[in-house]
């Protein structure tokens, strides 16, 4: 018997899902599998998915299937986080890190997950309460970002209670190994594994003496303290805005652990991917082919 007899839909906003949805359709028919989606997505295509809120959505599905990109990746991971339930991430347009598989390959691949033949990547959010009580969660990052013609993000960072170094920069970021791709990367932090558990904290166009990333265990809590001096601050969630900071308060990050399982199944790796998305290579690339070994002789 197969693992799948639910499939959950979480879809870009405005790309263009209807082959790839038909495709999931006529594939759960053929095998009596329930296919369910948001109201509000399901509900502009012309398709026989069954429109369920959020909760029954995350609840009902044995996989969650995320047609888009990164930022769709990331929305459906937050939307089922804390469950056992693995996410599959299909490209509907520029290769993305979290994405497993493009529109075309989607019949096998469902077909293999409904027989168990795939691999899953747990994956680490960080936390936070912010100051009117709201709760949230990044896959990416919570960054600290200064408002354009308002004053720098100077902001102290301690951990496990013990202040360590404190920043002037246009943003402060903590970030998962996850996102150690995104707006860390940008900002000259490391690329870090996604089987990484741990936080990147890394200033943006940092104008302090002090400009290095600094890595943390997922063990630790970090605190980020307002200085007198810093400008208000927008507090960025995997890129949206979820509230405002105004210099003294403090908000402290902590890591959940396997917060959300992404389907892999060995198409590609992670290192593939950042050498094709982030275009790497070194100082020797004209006498070095990436798929060959070095040389070992003198």
């Amino acid at each position: 018997m197969g693992m799948v007899s639910t499939v959950g839909l979480v879809l870009h906003p405005q790309r263009d899902s209807k082959v790839a949805i038909d495709t999931i359709v006529e594939w759960a028919r053929g095998r009596n599998v329930t296919v369910l989606g948001l109201p509000d997505e399901v509900g502009r295509i012309d398709c026989s998915a069954v429109a369920v809120d959020a909760e029954t959505l995350s609840e009902k599905a044995d996989l969650l299937v995320s047609l888009g990109g990164d930022g769709t990746m990331l929305r459906t991971m937050r939307l089922i986080t804390g469950r056992e339930t693995p996410v599959l991430g299909v490209n509907l347009g520029k290769l993305g890190f979290l994405a497993e598989i493009d529109v075309a390959e989607l019949p096998p691949a469902l077909s293999a997950i409904d027989a168990h033949q795939f691999s899953v990547e747990a994956r680490m959010a960080v936390r936070t309460e912010l100051p009117d009580g709201s709760k949230v969660i990044a896959f990416n990052d919570v960054a600290l970002v200064r408002h354009p013609g308002d004053g720098l993000a100077a902001v102290e960072v301690a951990v496990a209670g013990h202040p360590f170094v404190r920043y002037a920069a246009d943003a402060v970021i903590v970030a998962t190994s996850t996102g150690s791709t995104a707006y860390s990367f940008s900002a000259g932090g490391p690329i870090i594994s996604p089987n990484v558990e741990g936080f990147l904290v890394v200033p943006a166009a940092a104008h302090s003496s002090f400009n290095r990333a600094v890595v943390l265990s997922a063990d630790e809590e970090v605190t980020l303290r307002l200085l007198p001096t810093s400008g208000r601050l927008a507090v960025e969630v995997d890129g949206a805005i979820a509230g405002r900071l105004e210099s003294g308060i403090c908000i402290s990050l902590t890591a959940l652990r396997g917060a959300a399982r992404v389907v892999r199944l060995g198409g590609t790796t992670f290192y593939e991917r950042a050498r094709r998305k982030l275009r790497v290579s070194g100082s020797v690339e004209a006498d070095w082919e990436p798929d060959k070994p070095p040389s070992t002789t003198g």
